[in-house]
């Protein structure tokens, strides 16, 4: 039988962590009163801090990363190309041998 994991919507998480940065309480007595592990806590102050994009939600990607998808895609697609030309130069310089 699985677990379900718990999932937590983007404004309960801004709102746990302004609790914890705005109050004088520890992580632990914040998770304990959030009922949530104190480690998710740590890590979601620390993805809060590092950027103003945190917790983008499902299905949405930071700009960072939507950009190195973007690029993987299009270097798969260049290098699709490239072995396309490299077959098509050796099949015409068979046929004018």
């Amino acid at each position: 039988m699985e677990k379900q994991r718990k999932k937590y919507t983007r404004e309960f998480k801004i709102e746990a962590v302004r609790m914890l940065t705005e109050s004088n309480i520890t992580i632990a007595q914040a998770s304990r009163d959030l009922g949530i592990n104190a480690n998710m806590l740590t890590r979601w102050k620390k993805e809060f801090a590092n950027t103003s994009q945190a917790f983008p939600g499902s299905g949405h990607l930071k700009p960072e990363e939507e950009e190195l998808r973007r690029l993987r895609r299009e270097n798969a697609l260049l290098r699709q190309e490239r072995d396309i030309l490299k077959k098509a130069k050796a099949f015409f310089a068979k046929e004018s041998k």
